[in-house]
């Protein structure tokens, strides 16, 4: 909406708002000691480097998992090493039942929730003239629970691993009741580069638009939820993870990435300690590509 001079020289009710009341030392402000951070799809990937590091800056972490048990284990050991408080959940995000479920279960053996961490699961990298319409919906999560009928169970377990649409948003909605309820909250939502780039080799058009919605999804929740809580949004560019890139797509990011290869999970985890820290309370709405510089050129 445009102003005149004028309309800007009018004072607002409440502004300006009030500095945070946090730590002057920066060290002191990464600490995350107390809080209760839940992390999706946390098993494997940089959804466990994410658990890590919130354990190895002393909050309290809830890991949700959808097929791979090892999340239990690795659970127990986070709450172990580090003398925190940690639970393991098996949560399928795409049923809104749930979701709900799982975060009244953490907010039972938490007391509260702090931190959301919402993972977009990985997508069918395909071009759109070779991809079928079911594969589409599959990858887009339009169809609920209905898409898996008749599937086996491993079709269903690969399925769910792709929610990057459906997942966020039920997580988002159903989070941000508590966030608004508390007064407080910081949902943190991974995307990808692929939202602001046209991949190559690989045509991937539907996962590309996938992360496109993810991303100015968690840009609109920002400006909505601005009375009680953050938003921001990271996009990872290509890491070494076990849902990794196809080899043809990995000689093209050695390629095109300034540092000359893959990240690895320990040199992203630093970012989402800072942005659930109380430094980083001026920080909301932004998308922080992390990408080895792969979308410079």
């Amino acid at each position: 909406m445009s102003m005149s001079v004028s309309d800007c020289t009018q004072g607002r009710d409440g502004f300006p708002r009030p500095f945070p009341n946090t730590p002057n030392n920066v060290t002191e402000q990464l600490k995350v000691t107390g809080k209760v951070v839940v992390v999706t799809g946390s098993a494997d990937g940089i959804g466990y480097a994410v658990a890590e590091a919130m354990a190895e800056g002393n909050a309290n972490v809830a890991m949700w998992y959808n097929s791979n048990d090892a999340a239990i284990a690795k659970s127990e050991a986070l709450a172990k090493t580090h003398g925190v408080k940690t639970a393991s959940y098996r949560v399928d995000v795409s049923d809104p039942d749930q979701v709900v479920k799982a975060i009244s279960d953490v907010i039972k053996d938490f007391g509260r929730i702090d931190v959301f961490v919402a993972n977009a699961g990985m997508a069918i990298s395909k071009p759109i003239l070779e991809q079928t319409l079911d594969e589409y919906r599959k990858q887009m999560s339009v169809n609920g629970k209905d898409r898996f009928k008749g599937s086996s169970l491993v079709s269903r377990a690969n399925m769910l691993k792709r929610q990057p649409v459906d997942g966020v948003v039920l997580c988002a909605k159903y989070i941000g009741e508590v966030f608004k309820k508390q007064g407080s909250g910081n949902l943190i939502i991974t995307s990808s580069m692929s939202a602001q780039i046209v991949n190559v080799p690989t045509d991937q058009p539907v996962y590309n638009a996938s992360k496109a919605f993810v991303t100015h999804f968690g840009k609109s929740l920002a400006r909505e939820w601005r009375e009680f809580a953050r938003v921001n949004i990271v996009s990872p560019g290509f890491f070494d993870t076990k849902m990794g890139a196809s080899p043809e797509t990995v000689n093209e990011a050695y390629r095109m990435s300034s540092v000359g290869r893959q990240g690895h999970v320990k040199e992203i985890k630093g970012l989402y300690l800072y942005l659930a820290s109380d430094a980083s309370t001026y920080m909301t709405g932004s998308d922080v590509v992390i990408d080895g510089g792969y979308t410079l050129p």
